[in-house]
């Protein structure tokens, strides 16, 4: 998504995630979450820390099978050596990559538990605008109300149960105001 979506995009069905003053709402169940460090913001630059508003897509599910089974029949293993390009310089900016890779980037094979379970979004993917934003992910927090670089990240249980109920496609509804 390179641009954001408001309006009448922003209707909201029971089957999406949706932000809310009191965190994320899903199939009628609610979760707390963490958001960026710089708050909602409309027009997402690289590296602001800002979580971008929109109404985005989920598009994968990734997991490290060493530390959890599969979460959905569709979710792919996270291998050492997998990596996603946050350096809005490189041809692959805003895509999975492999090492060895000569650009910046996040490995997404992780000493920490936080990239365990990643579900992946559509913000400004497949067709990356350098500078929009990179890596906007749902993922597993620090704990709660820790900040993130712009991703929405939650209690593992919880990212757990959203991985097993999302399909590709359930959309993430951020508003601008919550």
């Amino acid at each position: 998504m390179t641009a954001t979506r408001t309006g009448p995009a922003l209707a909201r069905s029971f089957r999406d995630i949706v932000l809310t003053p009191t965190g994320v709402r899903f199939f009628g169940k609610r979760f707390p979450c963490s958001l960026g460090r710089a708050g909602l913001r409309i027009y997402k630059r690289e590296g602001d820390g800002a979580t971008p508003c929109g109404v985005h897509r989920i598009t994968g599910v990734l997991y490290r099978a060493d530390r959890l089974t599969s979460p959905a029949p569709w979710a792919k293993p996270i291998r050492k050596g997998d990596l996603w390009c946050d350096d809005e310089t490189a041809p692959d900016y805003n895509q999975f990559v492999r090492a060895p890779y000569l650009f910046k980037h996040e490995r997404l094979h992780r000493p920490d538990p936080l990239y365990d379970l990643i579900i992946l979004t559509d913000w400004n993917y497949p067709n990356a605008l350098p500078g929009q934003g990179s890596a906007i992910f749902l993922h597993q927090w620090r704990r709660r109300g820790y900040p993130t670089e712009g991703c929405l990240a939650f209690q593992r249980k919880h990212i757990q149960w959203i991985a097993a109920h999302a399909v590709p496609g359930t959309r993430v509804v951020i508003p601008p105001r919550v």
